[in-house]
């Protein structure tokens, strides 16, 4: 049984931080190619980073590139995302993924003073 499950959103004040986690099971972890997605109340569904399946290789929205860290320990099976210096409209549930392929249930992230 697959799974992905999210971990480590919660509310932050504006130039704060957060690292979420994302564990994953139930198939081959390191052979797949990882994403973090956010999706805010109204908005579409957006990309914000991608890891290759050995960690080589990461690519980030515009949005947050010098801000979040993607990042993967095989070993572990788990993804992380760090996020630094949070502003307001990086509030949106954020969605670990395999390819797109799998998808874990979300947790919210909350940018407000």
């Amino acid at each position: 049984q697959v799974q992905l499950v999210e971990s480590g959103g919660g509310l932050v004040q504006p130039g704060g931080s957060l690292k979420l986690s994302c564990a994953a099971s139930g198939f081959t972890f390191s052979s797949y190619a990882m994403s973090w997605y956010r999706q805010a109340p109204g908005k579409e569904r957006e990309l914000v980073a991608t890891i290759t399946s050995a960690g080589g290789s990461t690519n980030y929205a515009d949005s947050v590139k010098g801000r979040f860290t993607i990042s993967r320990d095989n070993a572990k099976n788990t993804m992380y995302l760090q996020m630094n210096s949070l502003k307001p409209e990086d509030t949106a549930m954020y969605y670990c993924a395999a390819l797109s392929k799998y998808w874990g249930q979300g947790t919210q992230v909350t940018v407000s003073s």
